[in-house]
């Protein structure tokens, strides 16, 4: 490479090359020091001056310029009305659902389908039961559901053995009818990915089930209609 070429080279990569602020590696070296468990995936300049926004395995914090304070909670845009926290964290459930594949999930789709939601279940959850009773009501608001488990008494429980027994079974989406209806499948056990739908469902903070995500990363804690359901997803778009 001729000297010009390799000056004129050079200096593209310093003008392109993705700074990195003061600050920035401020905050990033302190959170090592006091919180070498925290496996930080970003940390950038937040809508609110002297803020960062710091994401952490999907989940969101704020610090203050010099790192030495974080803060947990949504942060909220008084004059738009938005919840600025809550659409990062939609993304990031999308992004989340997504890496997962729809291989990893057991899922009851119409060919009519308008719209996939994610819900996280308990097979022994009774509004899960009652919400899979009422599947073909769902599938004929054009709504395609796909089952993450989460059993909430943990692992090692009976709920927990049942969801594996599920996944393990040859016809996967029929199991899954005839636990829901409260009949006992021979245990059956073989690789599978209950424990990352588990701790998806940690991180986006699950507190019970059934829990619903939307295709736009919106969450809707507990039973909901199909109807009310088609109608959110209808005024979402």
């Amino acid at each position: 490479m001729k000297p010009l070429i390799k000056i004129i080279a050079l200096f593209s990569f310093i003008v392109l090359a993705p700074a990195v602020s003061a600050d920035e590696a401020k905050i990033r070296k302190l959170l090592l020091q006091h919180m070498p468990s925290l496996k930080v995936d970003s940390i950038k300049v937040s809508e609110a001056p002297g803020l960062y926004e710091i994401n952490i395995g999907g989940k969101i914090l704020y610090s203050s310029a010099d790192g030495r304070y974080l803060i947990q909670g949504h942060m909220i845009d008084v004059v738009s009305r938005k919840d600025l926290t809550e659409e990062k964290l939609a993304t990031s459930r999308i992004k989340a659902i997504k890496d997962l594949g729809n291989d990893q999930s057991i899922i009851f789709k119409d060919e009519n389908s308008k719209h996939q939601v994610t819900i996280f279940t308990d097979i022994d959850c009774g509004y899960c039961r009652k919400l899979h009773a009422e599947m073909d009501q769902y599938l004929a608001e054009g709504i395609s559901i796909q089952y993450l488990f989460y059993p909430r008494a943990g692992k090692g429980s009976g709920s927990y053995d049942k969801a594996v027994t599920v996944w393990c079974s040859e016809n996967r989406n029929e199991a899954l009818t005839l636990a829901k209806q409260g009949k006992n499948l021979d245990s059956i056990n073989c690789e599978n990915p209950i424990d990352r739908h588990v701790n998806l469902g940690i991180q986006f903070e699950a507190r019970g089930t059934p829990m619903i995500v939307t295709e736009k990363g919106k969450i809707y804690p507990g039973y909901v209609p199909a109807k009310k359901l088609a109608q959110a997803l209808q005024a979402d778009n």
